[in-house]
């Protein structure tokens, strides 16, 4: 189904959801391409991710994304999914300076790239600060607490986070600050399922789950992963379809019809006659 004008939805809709016990579906997308199959779907949101770094600038992490990079490709989801809630990632150092650049990065995000929102990681006293800022610009902000990926150099590597008693009280306390500073929605990444359900039951903002189990108040996955389309397969990773095996099976085929002459065939020959 295709989504109509008149069924664009917003933070006080996802609020809603939440208070109905509804779930909301978030994918990832980088593309017109991808953005158009998302937009023929029940799907509530389109998340513009860095990841596009990982996926589709074969980069090793999300670090290496440049502002340029996340207009560019938002504009494309953004004309690819007309009526689609998009949010699109601030990237590494894009909010890290100062408060004028940050604003003036999530401006661009939404002016240029044409986002609905934007989203960055983080809870720690400058994040809160910048989420804050942001808002106050009328632009709506959605969390990240749990694997930043951004962060993953101090992590050292995209591991589970939240585990014991003080990491869970220090998320915890995060996840209320991203709240209170304004944001209207808050991603839970790769954290243990029983603090994931904590968090969700204490916040009035709904969460978006990727690895945090079945009760956040909705769930994201990457496009390309759920798909079999690219080289990521986290634990968390349900794959609905193998892409890959499709491409390179219709590529082989090709490649062996032009080799063995039988393509192109007549049907996909013109004549003088312009047939």
């Amino acid at each position: 189904m295709t989504v109509s004008a008149n069924k664009v939805l917003g933070p006080s809709s996802f609020a809603r959801m939440k208070k109905k016990e509804q779930k909301i579906t978030m994918i990832t997308a980088y593309d017109y391409p991808g953005a158009k199959s998302v937009s023929q779907t029940g799907v509530e949101i389109i998340l513009v991710g860095d990841s596009l770094g990982n996926v589709i600038l074969g980069y090793d992490g999300t670090i290496g994304v440049t502002m340029d990079d996340m207009v560019v490709h938002s504009a494309a989801v953004r004309r690819g999914a007309p009526y689609k809630y998009v949010i699109t990632d601030m990237p590494y150092m894009s909010y890290h300076i100062s408060m004028e650049e940050t604003k003036r990065n999530a401006a661009r995000l939404v002016l240029e790239g044409k986002a609905n929102a934007v989203k960055l990681e983080g809870g720690s006293q400058s994040r809160i600060d910048a989420i804050r800022e942001i808002v106050d610009i009328e632009i709506p902000v959605c969390g990240h607490l749990g694997l930043t990926p951004q962060s993953v150099l101090r992590f050292g590597g995209y591991k589970v986070q939240g585990k014991g008693e003080s990491a869970a009280e220090i998320l915890e306390r995060e996840a209320l600050a991203v709240q209170e500073a304004g944001a209207f929605m808050l991603v839970l990444e790769a954290i243990p399922e029983e603090l994931a359900k904590k968090v969700t039951r204490m916040l009035d903002i709904p969460t978006i789950g990727i690895g945090a189990g079945r009760y956040c108040d909705g769930q994201v996955l990457v496009y390309h992963d759920m798909l079999g389309h690219s080289n990521m397969k986290p634990k968390f990773v349900k794959q609905y379809a193998n892409l890959d095996e499709i491409i390179v099976q219709g590529i082989s085929d090709f490649d062996r019809e032009v080799k063995d002459g039988t393509f192109p065939s007549e049907e996909y020959i013109y004549y003088p006659t312009g047939e």
